[in-house]
């Protein structure tokens, strides 16, 4: 999308009211009968007024409009109801103002009502723009002049506008992998709307994030590298030092990434844990509950300790995980991961070295079936945590 589409797209959906219309020649003032003003149909008055004008009577208010171009006016919506005329405009837009002025006779106008005297005015003077537009509400030209129905929308449109809004506001290339986790995670709950999965359905939360954050990264990846790959390199090694840069940046955000995801599911359910808490040595389990202190007091019962450790895939990496906690050995590690299937001997490997495998429930069909048996949801674990915090 043009900026100014993707603006005016940002601010429907985020706006109490929406309209839109294109701007006629009576708007203008290319008809010579100019009315000083943009005329708002019947349909629409629910974004000028709580209630419709009464026929023998004008009646008016005063808004501030905050343009897509950085400028603000001070605009009056009258409503003229005396002698033969019975219509609605949008008026005063000061001196100099110059969208109506012939040559948008034809843009399409956007205008938005973010509270009771804040607007947003948007014109859209190019076909791409417009055409943009009108797609993301499955808005046909015929639609138009009317109120905006936002719940036409796709939710692929709608992450699609959230996830370039993160792009535009960034301050840096790339943010570290904490913030672009925070940020999935906000656009899939703004999104989709189903924040209460956190405890309903947590497995399908974490997939849910971890997917988002993957086309979320893969967008700002096209951001900041779209135009570099489509014109080419000059030379191999900067092709070779961008691929190696690409490359990199990705491996360090998928090993975050998973672990990220898991500490909002926690802290979500209310859990105690600490991250990247420090047993003995150099050792670090990515998650204990209840926490790093509990663990290093002696005192505390080590039956209520748990490990958590998380891998986006651990085939062969699974055996790391064994010795990360000397207070728990001979007793269950739990290991989440999101690969999708091992072979039955590394699970009867794992069954040998007390490892429990957290799986997200739609990916445990693809392990052996006769071992699936042994594999725990995020659900189960989260139970199984909340259980022992609950009974100290």
């Amino acid at each position: 999308m043009e900026n100014t589409a993707i603006q005016a797209v940002q601010s429907v959906l985020s706006a109490q009211k929406s309209f839109c219309k294109f701007l006629s020649a009576n708007d203008t003032g290319l008809t010579g009968g100019h009315q000083a003003g943009i005329y708002i149909s019947k349909p629409a008055v629910p974004i000028l007024f709580d209630k419709p004008g009464i026929k023998g009577e004008n009646k008016e208010k005063w808004v501030n409009i905050f343009w897509f171009d950085g400028t603000k006016t001070n605009s009056r919506f009258i409503y003229y109801g005396q002698g033969t005329r019975n219509e609605y405009r949008v008026t005063n837009f000061g001196r100099g103002f110059p969208y109506l002025r012939p040559e948008y006779t034809g843009a399409l106008f956007v205008f938005t009502k973010q509270n009771k005297e804040t607007y947003t005015g948007f014109i859209l003077n190019s076909d791409d723009e417009i055409n943009q537009f009108l797609d993301a509400f499955g808005l046909s030209p015929t639609d138009t002049n009317k109120m905006i129905d936002i719940s036409f929308v796709t939710p692929e449109k709608r992450e699609e506008v959230e996830m370039d809004k993160f792009i535009k506001d960034l301050s840096v290339d790339f943010p570290t992998s904490e913030e672009m986790s925070n940020a999935a995670r906000n656009i899939q709950n703004i999104v989709y709307n189903h924040q209460e999965f956190v405890i309903s359905n947590p497995d399908k939360k974490l997939i849910d994030w971890t997917e988002t954050e993957y086309r979320l990264f893969r967008a700002l990846e096209y951001a900041r590298y779209g135009d570099m790959i489509t014109h080419g390199f000059s030379t191999v090694e900067d092709f070779i030092s961008t691929a190696n840069a690409v490359l990199n940046r990705r491996k360090s955000r998928a090993g975050k990434s998973l672990e990220h995801h898991l500490a909002a599911l926690f802290k979500g359910n209310n859990i105690r844990f600490t991250a990247q808490a420090v047993t003995e040595g150099n050792k670090k389990p990515d998650f204990i509950f209840p926490s790093q202190t509990d663990y290093h007091n002696s005192s505390y019962p080590t039956e209520k300790i748990v490990s958590l450790a998380a891998k986006t895939t651990c085939k062969d990496r699974w055996r790391q995980v064994i010795n990360e906690a000397d207070r728990l050995r001979g007793r269950n590690k739990y290991l989440c991961t999101l690969q999708q299937g091992i072979s039955t001997a590394q699970m009867d490997e794992m069954e040998a070295e007390k490892v429990i495998l957290v799986v997200p429930k739609p990916y445990i069909s693809s392990y052996p079936r006769d071992r699936q048996s042994r594999i725990w949801t995020v659900g189960k674990f989260i139970s199984f945590v909340k259980e022992i915090e609950r009974n100290p």
